[in-house]
């Protein structure tokens, strides 16, 4: 192995990046490998179109704070950031605006459902409570998810005052099935998270991932792309190295330790620890000379992705939309058909719209075009004439082009210039858990049954969603930190600069 180094991260998103940057700030010597992570944007023919949405829902979270103040990119973030109108919904009986105050959305939901006022009264309130408790417990140094005995004991300081009978999910309970309010209420916690539908959000989770929602809402001007590049700089100015169009192999070991990682195509490196963005059953594959213990193995829990995200990307006419539609939306059909989210980004004649759906295997590829086009047009009634593009990159079906009055199919291989690929892509999975542990908020350990493995992002706190993958982030960073006395001692005693807020 002609190079070394001290962590190897697998992955390049969010909370990827966030672990690099702080252990490169540590002092740790860290290469990271994309891993297959592909940008949030591709293009055709000169035009954007949008892979994923992308929601900067932690950006009022203190796991965040906490992470650029070290890093020492709060300023920069400070300065870049700016905030967005509330988010709106759309159903088919009305419009409505959830806002950040939670006076004014109490009053909001009074105005449109009078016979819910005390429901509302008590929603408010009982979000309130949540994020001070929230904010509360993510502000202090701890692992999410614990692992060892001193872990446990350390968090479950924090996890007491999170514990919640009811919550605001048992109050939207009292409401029908069907009731309008009910299902205004539980989508945007739904699209946050990254836990399957098909469990109920705990009442703690419920309520921080609404409140994400109707906090002060902000957004970076290029999205996604300058969120990640403020992790990447980081790494870059503290000698890490970015390897974002590599793949990993294959995970080498010595014994029951990772000692190296392989890369397709040739090239190999030592490591001493590895940090990979995916499950921890899929980091297992990529170690088939290590065999855990049976044991080991059965004290995992039982991580599944039972749905999907699928996204849809629209470019219109700016006609096509009325004006008051804002960046974020959610968009409620009638019952059977699923809610959607949508995120639009207006250019100087045109809009793109980013439009999502959480859909479950077997899934129709083949139509899901024209059914999330027919629910849009339900509540847009002018899009249809409109359409400019309209492409998904999950169905492997041709891009559809309508600038010339007439449909015309571009064969996905054309796009492969403009980041685009010429096969489907895979859907960002939504996670069901077994067994039930930490609230309800935990999926898998960080730690992987190979020593000095470890696992960050969606699948580790999937009921919190963003904020759950930057507090899997901090939580590695802080593990690996606290091998090497001298490292940590150079973290608790080390000056930075002081940055004005």
């Amino acid at each position: 192995m002609s190079k070394h180094y001290d962590v190897a991260v697998l992955g390049g998103g969010v909370a990827a990046l966030a672990a690099a940057a702080l252990l490169a700030r540590r002092s740790w010597r860290v290469v990271v490998v994309g891993n297959g992570h592909r940008p949030w944007r591709y293009g055709y023919d000169g035009l954007s179109l949008g892979r994923r949405p992308f929601s900067l829902l932690a950006g009022g979270s203190p796991v965040l704070s906490r992470i650029l103040s070290e890093i020492a990119q709060s300023q920069t973030f400070q300065r870049r950031a700016r905030a967005l109108p509330s988010v709106q919904v759309l159903t088919p009986e009305l419009r409505m605006d959830l806002p950040t105050d939670p006076a004014e959305l109490s009053r909001e939901i009074e105005r449109e459902f009078p016979a819910a006022r005390r429901i509302a009264l008590e929603v408010a309130a009982e979000i309130t409570r949540t994020q001070a408790a929230g904010d509360a417990a993510f502000r202090e140094d701890a692992v999410w998810p614990p692992g060892g005995f001193w872990e446990r004991r350390e968090t479950a300081r924090f996890v007491a005052s999170l514990s919640q009978e009811g919550g605001a999910e048992a109050l939207v309970a009292e409401l029908p099935k069907d009731h309008a309010l009910r299902r205004i209420l539980e989508a945007p916690p739904r699209f946050a998270s990254h836990r399957a539908t098909s469990g109920a959000l705990s009442p703690f989770a419920f309520a921080r991932l609404f409140g994400a929602w109707t906090r002060e809402l902000v957004e970076l001007p290029n999205g996604e792309d300058e969120a990640l590049e403020l992790f990447r700089d980081r790494v870059r100015a503290h000698g890490g190295e970015l390897l974002l169009q590599e793949q990993v192999s294959k995970v080498v070991t010595k014994g029951s330790r990772v000692a190296g990682v392989e890369l397709i195509g040739g090239g190999t490196f030592g490591v001493q620890f590895v940090v990979g963005e995916s499950t921890s059953a899929d980091l297992l594959s990529l170690a088939p000379d290590c065999e855990p213990s049976r044991r080991a193995l059965d004290a995992m829990p039982r991580v599944t992705a039972t749905e999907h995200r699928f996204v849809l990307s629209l470019l219109v006419r700016k006609e096509a939309l009325p004006a008051p539609l804002g960046r974020e939306a959610f968009v409620l059909p009638a019952p059977p058909d699923a809610p959607l989210h949508l995120q639009r980004f207006d250019d100087d004649d045109t809009s793109l719209l980013v439009v999502e759906t959480l859909v479950s295997k077997p899934w129709p590829a083949d139509v899901m075009r024209e059914r999330l086009l027919a629910v849009l047009e339900d509540h847009l009634p002018f899009l249809t004439r409109h359409l400019l593009v309209v492409d998904s990159v999950h169905d492997g079906r041709p891009l559809w082009d309508f600038r010339g009055g007439t449909r015309k199919d571009v064969e996905r291989v054309l796009l492969r210039n403009s980041g685009g690929v010429s096969s489907a892509e895979p859907m960002a999975p939504l996670y069901d858990v077994s067994p039930s542990r930490l609230l309800d908020l935990a999926g898998d350990d960080v730690r992987v049954p190979v020593g000095n493995a470890f696992v960050v992002g969606a699948s580790v706190l999937p009921a919190l969603g963003q904020e759950g993958e930057l507090l899997s982030a901090w939580s590695v960073a802080r593990i690996i930190t606290r091998t090497d006395r001298r490292k940590e001692k150079m973290r608790r005693e080390m000056w930075s600069k002081i940055e004005l807020r």
